[in-house]
């Protein structure tokens, strides 16, 4: 079954661009578009598709309040955001809405339909580059923080070390690499984080490193 994909974008040629790259591909189907959060929030519960691939910045009613809406339904749907700029304020909380990641609009289509698949699969997509300096700009080392750390108290060593790693934006494979570990065990390890802290993906992973002060930006 070919992975089904809803386009959100108030520009209807970022939209026709997007369909004509993903349609080149036999495994991804578009099967809708939408032009502002409103709309996409109906489409995506009528269509149940696969990944909503939203922009952020719309009129109406935002992606992330769109994408807050649409994870909140409890469905299957995974939501992959774009943003113009890597520095975009409002891509942060579309994270915490429960996205499964963001791109940049200028991402080459082979990374875009890479990032697609791997969000159907159930992963994330955390770009190292970009969620070092988002992080870096919104949270800064004199902001305490926002969430109580106690809620780490349940993982290992092991696990908040793998933990510090995920928030760093690596991958299970550079994890293995770093820790002398095989990269099944590090997968495991990553699945037991995100269990017993009640996480849906890596993305939330990160998000929550930051906001208990577990990590800091430039550490």
């Amino acid at each position: 079954m070919p992975i089904t994909v809803l386009l959100v974008d108030d520009q209807e040629l970022m939209r026709m661009g997007l369909t004509m790259v993903l349609d080149a591909h036999d495994d991804i189907d578009v099967v809708g578009e939408a032009a502002d959060g409103a709309a996409a929030v109906q489409a995506a519960l009528e269509l149940a598709p696969d990944v909503v691939l939203m922009d952020v910045r719309m009129p109406i009613v935002d992606g992330v309040s769109a994408t807050a809406d649409i994870i909140a339904a409890g469905g299957p749907t995974r939501v992959l955001v774009m943003t113009t700029f890597d520095l975009d304020e409002h891509v942060l909380g579309a994270l915490r809405a429960g996205a499964s990641g963001f791109l940049l609009k200028d991402t080459p289509p082979e990374d875009l339909v890479s990032a697609i698949r791997s969000v159907a699969a159930g992963d994330a997509v955390v770009s190292p580059r970009v969620t070092r300096r988002f992080i870096s700009r919104f949270l800064n080392d004199d902001v305490p923080p926002t969430r109580d750390p106690a809620v780490l108290e349940v993982l290992t060593d092991r696990e908040r070390e793998v933990l510090c790693l995920i928030a760093g934006g690596l991958s299970n494979a550079e994890i293995a690499a770093r820790l002398y570990l095989s990269e099944a065990t590090i997968k495991s390890h990553v699945g037991r984080v995100l269990s017993k802290l009640g996480l849906r993906d890596r993305v939330q992973a990160v998000v929550l490193s930051y906001e208990t002060g577990l990590v800091r930006p430039g550490s």
